[in-house]
């Protein structure tokens, strides 16, 4: 995959999540919050990770969990549960082609340009990937009258050749938005730090974060990739890959985020270490375990105790 610029910007870190205490009588658990929003789980999923559904970390460690408040605003909204359904809804390139009145062809090359941002994938059974798209945005796309000319008759020249060379940001721009879910779901310095690493290769997580305790830390914090098959299976190496940067810019601007991230948290909360040895007399330090026998001063101080005066 070459390297390109992507179209839109960053995303940012959301402030951390305050700590306070969700209790089941403030907020529920997010099979329940489905249900009460009349979603299925994928489309509950989804909505969370894109923000339209904000969630809280649970009490002492939990999962995340949906406020009553939360879901009560989202029940008052004109058109619920129909409009909050359809905002989440994902299509496939057919579906897709449809919405915008294009073949499938078309389709697929402005997503390889970047000008269509994937919002998840999954692997069929040939270990394929296919991508799916918001059919909102999908939507929005095609009534935007700037993107008119690319809808019919053929492509400009740069966006061709670029096509010829294999361009395809299908995956880095999947990325951006998985990382702007990471970014919104972390609690604190330290976990935003995670988010980014998580979608570095660790080669270049230790040569940005070259202290091995704050690297510890970032790594606590580190999610894994959405999980596609069992550990160790080739669709969960595909999934992998598909989740860490692989252009040069990417990847830069990655590990600047990252050094900064770092540097934030080690100023709000250093990395925790061990507690250090306290020297004993003279500099040396404490020895532990059996004690060693005496030495020849000692036994000869001894002898001299013992002996009587002459």
């Amino acid at each position: 995959m070459t390297a390109h610029t992507v179209t839109h910007q960053r995303p940012t870190a959301a402030a951390p999540h305050a700590d306070v205490p969700h209790t089941p009588d403030t907020s529920v658990a997010p099979g329940r919050a489905a249900l009460e929003l009349r979603l299925r789980p994928t489309e509950f999923d989804l909505a969370v990770r894109l923000g339209r559904i904000r969630s809280v970390p649970g009490d002492r460690g939990g999962g995340p969990r949906i406020e009553r408040a939360e879901l009560e605003r989202l029940r008052a909204r004109p058109g619920f549960p129909e409009v909050l359904r359809e905002s989440v809804r994902a299509v496939g390139t057919a579906e897709g082609a449809a919405l915008m009145g294009v073949s499938k062809d078309r389709f697929t090359r402005l997503a390889r340009l970047g000008l269509l941002t994937p919002v998840k994938y999954y692997l069929n059974r040939y270990r394929s990937v296919v991508w799916l798209y918001l059919a909102d945005e999908v939507r929005q796309f095609t009534a935007d009258p700037d993107n008119a000319a690319l809808l019919t008759g053929r492509f400009p020249e740069a966006m061709r050749g670029r096509l010829d060379a294999g361009l395809d940001l299908r995956p880095r721009n999947w990325r951006h938005r998985h990382l702007g879910f990471l970014l919104r779901q972390a609690g604190g310095p330290w976990a935003r730090a995670g988010a980014v690493a998580a979608l570095l290769d660790p080669l270049h997580v230790c040569e940005v974060v070259g202290d091995p305790w704050e690297r510890s830390r970032v790594n606590l914090f580190r999610p894994d990739p959405p999980a596609h098959g069992a550990p160790g299976s080739p669709a969960a190496d595909l999934a992998r890959e598909l989740a860490t940067a692989q252009d040069a810019d990417e990847i830069a601007w990655l590990r600047a985020d990252l050094a900064r991230l770092v540097a934030e948290a080690r100023t709000h909360r250093p990395a925790p270490r061990p507690a250090p040895r306290h020297p004993g007399p003279a500099g040396r330090p404490v020895q532990h375990g059996p004690a060693r026998s005496p030495s020849r001063l000692r036994r000869l101080l001894r002898r001299r105790r013992r002996t009587p005066a002459g």
